[in-house]
């Protein structure tokens, strides 16, 4: 059976619905009051470990901070619109670390590092984990450099891209696939397209792109069909509210 880690800092993004119709009378601030549930799904690494379950009958691990139910972030959205009035963090600093030495990555058939720079993994232990793998997926929130020239695939959005495209060292730029929202994704100067649908939230697309990407791969070995096969089910997510798998 097919083995694949995931390995990054985990929270609970939680969605608190209701209304915000109103204006403050002492501040220009809104108003927003509790009429609809509020959500709690397992987010950032835990987001992307569950949307590979999702996806395939793989053996998968998870390796994350344990604290991650003390991690939240709450989104308070108005129902109406579906617009995020106020987004609320709490214990953000906080993700306890692991001694990743402990592990052997080498039994994986892939591992996808989902880094949201946070402290819970370095740039050394990206390098110390690429180096032990040949096939390692990443996104990070972290300025690309030469220490992540031992991964596959990085997968970036396009609003990461621009921040990092000054600084990307040539070692990389073969390796990026850069995510475009409606206009798809590209790898290699070729634009693989999304079907147009109507997007309800974004909120853990890429979790989903990154997740499917390194499924598909580690199925047929073909990047081209990864790329595909991610873009539908990033779609497919997109539609739904919330934080959602494939």
């Amino acid at each position: 059976m097919k083995k694949i880690l995931v390995i990054g800092e985990s929270c609970l993004d939680i969605y608190q619905y209701g209304s915000a119709s109103r204006l403050a009378p002492e501040a220009p601030v809104p108003v927003f009051k509790k009429t609809g549930p509020q959500n709690i799904h397992a987010g950032m690494a835990s987001n992307v470990y569950n949307n590979v379950l999702s996806l395939c009958n793989f053996d998968i691990t998870l390796v994350t901070n344990d604290n991650y139910e003390e991690v939240r972030k709450i989104r308070f959205i108005d129902t109406r619109t579906n617009y995020v009035v106020l987004r609320l963090d709490e214990n953000d600093q906080t993700y306890q670390k692991k001694n990743i030495k402990t592990f052997d990555f080498s039994i994986f058939d892939a591992i996808i590092i989902s880094d949201y720079n946070k402290g819970f993994l370095t740039k050394d232990e990206i390098h110390y984990i690429s180096s032990r793998n040949k096939n390692v997926f990443l996104d990070t929130k972290k300025i690309l450099g030469s220490w992540a020239s031992e991964v596959k695939y990085i997968k970036i959005n396009e609003y990461e891209y621009k921040q990092n495209e000054d600084f990307i060292p040539p070692v990389l730029r073969n390796k990026l696939i850069i995510t475009r929202g409606s206009s798809g994704a590209d790898h290699l100067d070729i634009n693989y397209p999304v079907e147009k649908v109507e997007i309800k939230d974004t909120c853990g697309a890429g979790d989903t792109f990154i997740a499917a990407l390194a499924v598909s791969y580690v199925t047929d070995g073909s990047i081209s069909n990864a790329i595909v096969f991610a873009n539908q089910c990033a779609t497919k997510v997109v539609q739904k509210k919330g934080v959602s798998v494939a």
